[in-house]
């Protein structure tokens, strides 16, 4: 692959003029003769930005030269594939790759595929793609990058951590091509920019910052961008997150999520155990309820049944132990495993227990995994929550595993035998989340135990409210 600089020495600002059908340099600067003969307006970059007025479709985009517009097209491709960075990824194309996948049978991959192909076609907004290396995302992001050279449109393909490197070393240089600012305002205004590897970005202040500015940059703008990531947009700086997951400007697309349908659990919810929590089994008409608690027994019945159909953000049931609320979510959970979800019903202080063990040398399943496995899976039953030791960092794991799946919409069953009140108490920041009434619905079982009757202790204080 060229280096960048071999790129940005042939290459300068888009320019900019009085005249929407005119344009002019967008700097000062002299160009170097064979720039000056090559093109007079462009400069050698082959896209101009046109002084549209605030509020024109058109403002801040860039648009092909008349240089390009008039040259030839196999000067136009290759001239396309030099500045676009690509190198030998010019290879990787949407013939040469199996659009079902690598097993031939990933319906995830062809749908991927597929709207990489639109988005080739007719780039408008950001399209990110995520997931575990090995899944094709660079392989995918280079082939809209090739598919645009071919229809003959500007793009840059830059790695992320050789940005990064560009960026420090222009501070350094005398040369004016290769200087910091000029290599970052090629960037961020590329027509199409494909950021490849954003985990790449290195952790520094500086790093962080500087990725921020040209991404913050192309999202006020709303400039076409492609972005590949291994870590789920949701669990990026929240301040990267909130960009990448705009569903105004961005699709994400997921691929190969490597969490295998299935059961796990974590605090002895066997499957054999979790087998017998079926709707069918649920009894509402419980001997001696008074009306308002059977009323919410069967109200929290129906919402099950209604979540279990379309899974949907959180459903968070809050009752005293023995109501119901255990068995009404192993129920949703043997609906989703019927359907081929991946399910994890977890107690939540085993789950913390399992979580710090996890750090141990030599475990069968270690904490990035098992981290993952919890955050990912297709339906998330947190059991029992509020008995968690609150130390920090059994709140702040927990915190991140609520944010994550609040952030990325997945389907998350919760049981309390707290009132909200006492749950904002413990954590504010995770009952922000679980109780944000645009995320899911707050079920309040007013039934007391099933066996024990009110002498179990009676139901948790929270408002009879229904949500």
């Amino acid at each position: 692959m060229k280096r960048l600089d071999e790129i940005l020495s042939k290459t300068r600002n888009a320019a900019s003029s009085a005249d929407p059908s005119a344009a002019s340099p967008a700097t000062a600067d002299s160009p170097d003769p064979e720039e000056e003969a090559a093109c007079p307006i462009c400069r050698g970059a082959g896209f101009v930005r046109r002084p549209y007025p605030v509020g024109h479709p058109r403002f801040g985009r860039a648009e092909p030269c008349d240089c390009v517009l008039d040259e030839a097209e196999d000067q136009r491709r290759e001239r396309l594939t030099r500045l676009s960075n690509i190198g030998a990824l010019a290879r990787f194309t949407f013939a040469t790759l199996n659009p079902r996948g690598r097993t031939g049978a990933d319906d995830a991959f062809e749908a991927a595929v597929a709207a990489a192909r639109a988005y080739a076609e007719r780039p408008e907004g950001w399209l990110v793609l995520s997931g575990p290396s090995g899944t094709g995302k660079t392989h995918l992001a280079a082939a809209l990058a090739n598919r645009r050279i071919e229809l003959g449109h500007p793009v840059l393909f830059m790695v992320v951590a050789d940005l990064l490197d560009h960026l420090r070393a222009g501070y350094d240089t005398d040369d004016e091509d290769l200087s910091f600012n000029r290599v970052f305002e090629q960037v961020r205004n590329a027509p199409l920019l494909i950021l490849d590897d954003l985990d790449g970005a290195s952790g520094t202040p500086w790093a962080r910052e500087k990725l921020l500015q040209v991404i913050n940059h192309r999202f006020n703008l709303a400039l076409p961008t492609v972005i590949t990531t291994s870590t789920p947009p949701a669990a990026l700086d929240p301040r990267l997150a909130t960009r990448l997951l705009d569903p105004a400007l961005a699709r994400v697309i997921t691929l190969g999520r490597g969490q295998a349908a299935g059961y796990f659990e974590i605090g002895g919810m066997s499957r054999e155990r979790l087998a017998a929590c079926q709707f069918r089994t649920f009894e509402t008409r419980v001997p001696g309820l008074r009306e308002e608690e059977r009323a919410s027994l069967e109200a929290a019945f129906d919402a099950a049944r209604r979540y279990a159909e379309d899974p949907q953000g959180w459903l968070v049931f809050c009752g005293t132990n023995g109501c119901g609320k255990t068995h009404l979510a192993g129920a949703i959970a043997n609906r989703a495993l019927e359907r081929g979800q991946s399910v994890v019903f977890a107690v939540v202080p085993d789950l913390l227990d399992h979580l710090r063990a996890s750090f141990a040398p030599g475990r069968e399943l270690p904490y990035d995994e098992l981290f993952e496995r919890v955050r990912t899976a297709d339906l998330l039953v947190l059991d029992d929550f509020g008995a968690q030791a609150a130390t920090p960092w059994a709140q702040e794991k927990l915190y991140q595993v609520v944010n994550y799946r609040h952030v990325a919409g997945l389907p998350t069953v919760v049981t309390s035998d707290r009132s909200l009140e006492e749950l904002q108490a413990v954590n504010p920041r995770i009952v922000a989340r679980i109780a944000d009434p645009r995320a899911g619905a707050i079920i309040v079982i007013l039934a007391p135990h099933y066996h024990l009757g009110r002498g179990a202790g009676g139901p948790p204080r929270p408002s009879r409210r229904t949500r």
